[in-house]
């Protein structure tokens, strides 16, 4: 087996409406504002779940006993890049927005959304806009959280 690069393998869409979390249409998806031309490349930020833990240890326990708890994200925004004339993610992005980022890993970015694709499927509401201050050498960048209000689905498949 060989390691799956990263670089220009993932594709984010920020959908206004998907009826159907675990599986979103092509439709749908196509939609939505494509992403992944003006995030940064670290942009992509807080969507790995963590697991809490529950003891389960008894007072008459030896041991330490544990079971799964909630999983949860933390700290989910995007860094995006500003853009000059018509910049659709920075006017779509405003907040108290709903709508649903779907993100794709593992396919070239180019490729179109088609059916059996595995994708994850977050309910978002965008929370207030905060622009970065600038730096030498950089352009000008801004991160809007997202704030996921129902259960995402991360075992999705494309319809």
């Amino acid at each position: 087996m060989a390691d799956s690069l990263a670089d220009g393998r993932t594709r984010v869409t920020f959908a206004p409406a998907v009826a159907n979390i675990a599986a979103p249409t092509t439709s749908e998806a196509n939609a939505g504002v494509l992403l992944q031309t003006v995030i940064t490349a670290d942009g992509l930020v807080g969507f790995e779940a963590s697991t809490a833990e529950v003891d389960t240890s008894a007072l008459s326990s030896t041991f330490d006993t544990k079971t799964i708890g909630r999983d949860s994200f933390s700290g989910t925004l995007l860094r995006l890049k500003k853009q000059t004339g018509t910049d659709t993610a920075y006017t779509t992005l405003t907040r108290g927005t709903e709508g649903y980022l779907i993100i794709r890993r593992d396919v070239t970015e180019s490729t179109s959304w088609s059916a059996a694709q595995s994708v994850e499927v977050y309910p978002v509401i965008v929370g207030r806009r905060r622009n970065l201050p600038p730096e030498a050498n950089s352009v000008r960048k801004y991160e809007v959280p997202l704030m996921i209000h129902q259960d995402p689905n991360l075992d999705a498949v494309m319809a």
